[in-house]
């Protein structure tokens, strides 16, 4: 009898996937209840309550899977979980339509100013002058970020004849055209839109996004949402800007530090806010249990579970055969993802030598995992992958060739959209480690780690002592430097490895030297 624990009060409804299966006991309680031998339970269900910590799972040794009835998994001790073989499954999508709803009724009540109006109603005051609202039909809406809640906002946004422009780098135009969005650049969306609505998670490409810099760039009288993370907005940047009069007002569930306290933007009037409620609804509490509940079943059953979020359990031979090449495969995702941050419909791994005698598909989705890895809301592994590319349009395509370009084994990944390709080329040399051996076309050896920035630019003279003086003359030390070109006086490129992450401002100053054409940071 497979024993199942559903801890933090998660409703009998949303377990009942479980509860009908035969061959499934269903505990509900807490892990700290006498009466339930947590030894031999196989599968928990948490919530945010329980913390799965080492500790924890060392009071669990028949544990094999844990369910978050959720998407954040930070109450999770992922690491010592897969250590121990643990899978890891959470419900990214339970909350999509209640979040994207929470948004869009941000977005009404700040044109409308219903909760100032309310306020003051319900101090007996009637003041109808005084909150003349917007009207949402014919506005531009502009969305950042077109994952599963993005997509569902602009659904409903034109619904309500608005019409929309999204910044997403992986959005291509023929997904576009389906969805009936306008594909816009990041300065598009900034610009030209009425209202703008933030919806990627918190990276270091995301984190304050939304800064003095950008907010200066936007269309005057400009509303903001964020009901995505903390963070994406620099809130004190957006204070500045909305008692300046440029921005008009701004609709926020979530806060860089929550509670957020004595804030600045909650002493504005034209200021709303919310305490995090995007995924606090009835229907989308039962629908993460349900989903989780599912994923266990699908787990008891032998099947492999959609929305993992760690690495799936193997032998201890097979991880050691694959183990270097599966780092490989997902260090090249991400360099391909930095590099080409542009709209991609197709991306294709063909193997060669060695790398092609092992289970391919498995490297193609650490590839893929790598690749989506700080680029959308979820988190993407070996399990769901694939999944996550088909729902993004993306077409996935695995070969297997004979040429090993002289190498003992090969991965090579092509990346296609909008009619423009991107390449790369690694390889796994016993006793020396993975190298990136060309890129774009360009033959180049580097060690696929650390802090890499990434150059192209003309094969001009002094451009290398020109990238050099800048960096030396603020004090910045260059690691290692590799070069690559394809003829004297084209186009040509170069990879720095630095000891920590350059700063902004430094690559900036970087961008702006004669000959150079793109920069890009890689952090691996």
């Amino acid at each position: 009898m497979f024993q199942v624990l559903a801890a933090d009060s998660i409703k009998e409804e949303g377990l009942q996937p479980l509860l009908q299966q035969d061959g499934i006991h269903v505990h509900i309680g807490s892990v700290d209840s006498e009466s339930i031998d947590i030894q031999k339970i196989d599968a928990l269900l948490v919530r945010s309550a329980t913390k799965v910590t080492s500790e924890l799972l060392d009071r669990m040794p028949s544990l094999k899977i844990v369910g978050r009835a959720g998407v954040g998994v930070d109450n999770i001790d992922i690491a010592e979980a897969t250590k121990r073989g643990i899978i890891i499954v959470n419900a990214p999508d339970g909350n999509t339509i209640s979040t994207a709803e929470h948004t869009f009724a941000m977005m009404s009540a700040l044109m409308r100013n219903i909760p100032q109006a309310h306020s003051t109603v319900k101090n007996g005051e009637w003041k109808r002058n005084q909150f003349i609202g917007n009207e949402l039909y014919g506005k531009e809406l502009g969305i950042i970020g077109l994952g599963r809640i993005g997509s569902e906002l602009a659904k409903r946004a034109r619904a309500f004849g608005m019409s929309v422009k999204v910044y997403d780098p992986f959005l291509t135009k023929e997904r576009a055209e389906v969805l009936g969005v306008q594909l816009s650049s990041f300065d598009e969306v900034l610009a030209e839109t009425d209202i703008i609505s933030v919806h990627t998670p918190l990276t270091k490409e995301t984190k304050g996004l939304l800064n003095e810099k950008t907010l200066s760039q936007t269309k005057k009288g400009v509303y903001l949402l964020n009901c995505a993370r903390g963070g994406i907005i620099d809130e004190i940047a957006l204070a500045h800007y909305i008692e300046k009069g440029h921005v008009a007002g701004a609709a926020l569930d979530v806060f860089e530090v929550e509670p957020p306290g004595d804030h600045p933007l909650l002493k504005l009037d034209s200021v709303i806010a919310t305490p995090h409620l995007g995924a606090s609804t009835k229907e989308a509490q039962l629908n993460v249990a349900t989903q989780v509940a599912r994923e266990i079943r699908t787990y008891f059953e032998n099947k492999p579970v959609a929305n993992s979020i760690n690495l799936p359990a193997m032998s201890k031979e097979i991880y050691e055969k694959i183990q270097p090449y599966h780092q490989l495969a997902k260090e090249m995702g991400k360099i391909v993802s930095e590099c080409h941050n542009k709209g991609i419909s197709e991306l294709t791994a063909t193997y060669s030598g060695t790398a092609a005698e092992l289970e391919t598909s498995f490297l193609t989705k650490a590839l893929l995992a790598g690749f989506f890895e700080n680029r959308i809301d979820v988190k993407v592994n070996e399990v769901n992958a694939i999944h996550i590319a088909k729902e993004r349009g993306i077409m996935v395509g695995e070969k297997v060739t004979g040429n090993s370009f002289g190498y003992a084994n090969t991965i090579n990944v092509k990346a296609s959209g909008d009619g423009e390709t991107f390449t790369a080329r690694g390889t796994y040399i016993d006793h020396y480690g993975p190298r990136i051996v060309s890129l774009d076309g360009f033959n180049i050896d580097f060690h696929p780690s650390g802090n890499l920035l990434y150059i192209q630019h003309m094969d001009r003279p002094g451009v290398i002592g020109h990238v050099g003086k800048v960096l030396g003359d603020h004090g910045v030390n260059i690691a290692t430097m590799q070069v690559g070109r394809k003829e004297a006086g084209g186009e040509a490129i170069m990879v720095l490895s630095f000891d920590k992450p350059l700063p902004e401002e430094m690559i900036d100053k970087l961008k702006s030297l004669q000959d150079i054409v793109t920069i890009n940071s890689i952090i691996l």
